[in-house]
């Protein structure tokens, strides 16, 4: 086997566990860093392929500006849940 076909092998398995934790957490903030752990991994297949270019805008654009789009916006749209209890 050679390095190269080990290293896709891994990733793969990186990519699809991330991918399926993004579907499968219920807090939306774990949620978004394996959405970033995802994205990283794609970067690293178009670096396997030869891609740095592509891979390099990979991570700028998406890393980069989506997911810190979609980090602040939930960190502004979570409410605290408070346990105390109103009497009236």
């Amino acid at each position: 086997m050679t390095y190269e076909l080990i290293a896709f092998a891994l990733f793969a398995a990186v990519t699809l566990a991330s991918a399926l934790g993004v579907v499968l957490m219920r807090d939306p903030w774990h949620s978004a860093l394996l959405l970033g752990v995802a994205l990283l991994s794609i970067a690293v297949h178009f670096v396997i392929l030869a891609a740095e270019f592509v891979a390099m805008m990979q991570i700028l654009v998406y890393v980069g500006g989506v997911l810190i789009l979609i980090t602040f916006a939930v960190m502004l749209t979570q409410r605290e849940d408070t346990d105390e209890v109103v009497q009236t």
